[in-house]
Formats: structure tokens, sequence, C-alpha cells
């Protein structure tokens, strides 16, 4: 357990050194801003570009990965949900923002940089496959539910479903990481090999990644804090750092995913939540507290549980 703890810690000694950069003034938080921006925009799109187009996938189905990783979510984001509307008492929109933020890993800033320091590569090309459909799912998920609360709750003029999905697609196309992924993908099915200085500067941006998601989420974290629902927010960061890598570990086992495979994606489900809660909750006018509350909870106390979980993965 010590020796797991010693590969975890670094991973949030990295978020609590941009926490702290910004907090005592050291540096201002836009600069936080900016370097979650260049990590977003270049960073991890050439991270996710180099692994799929080094990949070995080894004959293994993605199909496998998805519904694993979903699953676990579908059965979180329900118990989010009910737990939020029937023993809260909170009305539906915050029902799906619980949901959302429950079952919405931060798998960018903080699942990469962990499950390639624990995993390795084979962890990286797993979470790759899952990060091609983990955005588009959950965002399209969290913003149709919204649609149809705000519809029962008649609490605004909702928008076309239509219109949506559509915004949403064309956002999706936009999405650094989706263009990162699809031209690893070109790479990989075209069978063209990376070498020469393309491949130092691929492989120098790549090393980037994860020590700079790292610093910018924890100089993020700022504009977080608890901000009220701390009760719920309780219960959403137990669900999602102890029922959602527990679903997600129970459905890879069920469909006989290999080690490395498993180990990515459970460690992935159990990283703290994801600042897309927030962003929802932004976009929607609704939960902020509970989204920055369960955000800035289930961060303090990730180092914790991802080592429990670290451990149990062997």
């Amino acid at each position: 357990m010590f020796d797991i703890a010693l590969n975890v810690v670094p991973i949030f000694a990295l978020i609590m050194l941009g926490w702290l950069l910004v907090r005592t003034g050291y540096l201002p938080v836009t600069v936080g801003e900016a370097l979650g921006e260049f990590v977003f925009r270049v960073a991890v799109p050439v991270l996710l570009f180099r692994t799929i187009a080094e990949a070995d996938f080894s004959d293994q189905s993605p199909w496998s990965i998805w519904v694993a990783y979903f699953g676990g979510v579908a059965v979180t984001w329900t118990a989010g949900h009910l737990t939020a509307t029937r023993l809260f008492g909170r009305d539906a929109r915050i029902g799906v923002l619980a949901g959302v933020s429950s079952a919405f890993a931060n798998s960018v800033f903080i699942g990469l940089p962990l499950v390639s320091r624990i995993v390795g590569e084979e962890g990286l090309v797993a979470l790759s496959i899952l990060l091609s459909v983990h955005l588009p799912v959950m965002m399209v998920a969290g913003s149709v539910l919204m649609e149809r609360a705000e519809r029962r709750e008649g609490s605004r003029p909702a928008q076309s479903m239509a219109l949506l999905v559509i915004g949403i697609g064309k956002s999706l196309l936009k999405n650094p990481l989706v263009i990162g992924l699809a031209a690893g993908a070109l790479f990989h099915t075209g069978g063209v090999p990376l070498g020469g200085p393309f491949k130092v500067v691929v492989d120098q941006l790549a090393a980037l990644a994860a020590p700079a998601a790292l610093v910018s989420i924890g100089m993020a974290l700022v504009k977080y804090g608890l901000r009220g629902n701390i009760r719920p927010a309780m219960a959403m960061s137990a669900f999602k750092l102890f029922l959602l890598p527990a679903a997600v570990y129970l459905f890879s086992r069920l469909l006989g995913l290999g080690p490395e495979w498993t180990a990515a994606i459970v460690l992935t489900s159990a990283v703290p939540t994801g600042v897309n809660a927030w962003l929802l909750a932004n976009h929607f006018s609704v939960g902020h507290g509970l989204a920055s509350s369960t955000i800035t909870l289930t961060t303090a106390a990730g180092v914790f549980t991802v080592s429990f979980w670290a451990w149990l993965l062997g």
C-alpha cells in the first residue's frame, strides 16, 4: 500500500502545487487559465494522437471498454439522481446535475497522468479508446436530460432537442481532443510511422501533458471551493469515489477485460469529478454550489481513495 501511495501522491502533490501558486498570489489565476488552455488545446491532443498512432490494440474490442465504463456510469448517475430528488427533495434539474457530478470523471486532466504513471502505455491505449466517446456521451446525456428536466419544471423555455444535438455535434467537431484522436486513428490505420524530428517534437509535447494538466487543474480549483449543498455534495462525492469505480470494476470482470485495461478504466473512474459538471451548471444556471462542492470534496479525498483503488487492483 505504501508503494502504491508513492505513485499516487505525486499526482495530487502537483494539483496542490497549482492551488498554492494561485492561492498565495504567487501567480494570478489567469496563468492557470492559460495553462489549462494549452493543455486542452495542444499537449493532451498531441498525447492522444501519439498514443493512438502507435497503439497495439491486441485485437481487443473497444466495445468491452465502453460497455464496462458506461454501465458503471449508468448505475452511478441513477443513484445520484434518485438520492438528490428522493432523499434530499431537490428538483429534477438538480437531480440531473447530481448525476453528472457523481459520474463525470476528470479523465483528461487527472485520469491521463494517473493511468500513465501507474498502468503505463497499455493503460493509455485503453483510456484513449474510452476518451474517443467519453466527452460526447456524457455531454449529450447531461444536456438532453437537463433539457427534459427544464421542460418538466417549466423553469424556462426549453431549447429544441434537434438544435441542442446539432449544437453539441458542431462543438465536438471542433474539440481538440476529438481532432487529436481522429488524427491518431488516421495515422494508425494508414500505417504511417512516427519518426525523425516530427517524432521528437510530438514526444516532447506529449511529455508536457501530464504535469501541466495537474498543475492547471490545481490552479483552477481556487475558483470552486465549498459553496453550499454540502450534504448532497458529500453523497455525490461518495458515489463518485466508491460506487462508480466499484461498478466499473464489476462490469470489467463480467466482460473479461484484461488486467491493464481494467486497471486503466477503473482508476479513471476513481479520479475526482471533472470540471464539466461546473460547466453544465453554468450553462443551465442551476446547481453551482453542488457542482463546486463535489469537485472540491472529491479532489481533497482523491489522494486516499485513488490509492485504495490502485492497491485493490494490485
